[in-house]
């Protein structure tokens, strides 16, 4: 009698266990929301050194290439902005210190409310040696923060 007791107790924790692991899978909801925050205004900055090797230059290039042809209405009006630091000068260690840019790097900051929320964006390397698959990916990157 007891075996059976167990068997019947573990049959419904395993029952409770599968119903709560795959809620979303049975309601089509899922089971983390996803907060898109839609930006008010987004910087785009481009940290360098003295020194800049081509990839860094051309990220540079290419994030502004495409910031001036995809979205010409929200970089005029101020919306988009981008910078070019180079982040060995004294003048630009605040902004160094606020985005933690070490080298060479390129950070999204998608302002909304007045809160800034900054990220790095790596994947911009893997693409430096392709124009068309930059510029696809950073536009789409920055049509989702502005939520369009």
């Amino acid at each position: 009698m007891n075996k059976k007791i167990i068997i019947f107790i573990s049959a419904i924790l395993i029952i409770i266990i599968l119903s709560f692991g795959f809620k979303g899978f049975f309601n089509n909801t899922p089971l983390v929301s996803q907060n898109i925050i839609v930006a008010d205004k987004i910087e785009v900055v481009h940290f360098h050194g003295m020194q800049q090797c081509w990839s860094c230059i051309t990220m540079g290039e290419y994030a502004l290439e495409t910031i001036k042809n995809k979205f010409p209405e929200e970089y005029q009006s101020g919306k988009i902005v981008f910078k070019d630091i180079n982040g060995e000068l004294p003048e630009n260690k605040e902004m160094v210190i606020k985005y933690q840019a070490r080298g060479s790097s390129l950070f999204i900051n998608a302002i909304s409310n007045n809160k800034d929320s900054i990220e790095e964006d790596t994947a911009v390397w893997q693409l430096v040696n392709n124009q068309e698959k930059f510029t696809d990916y950073f536009e789409n990157k920055l049509k989702t923060l502005l939520g369009i």
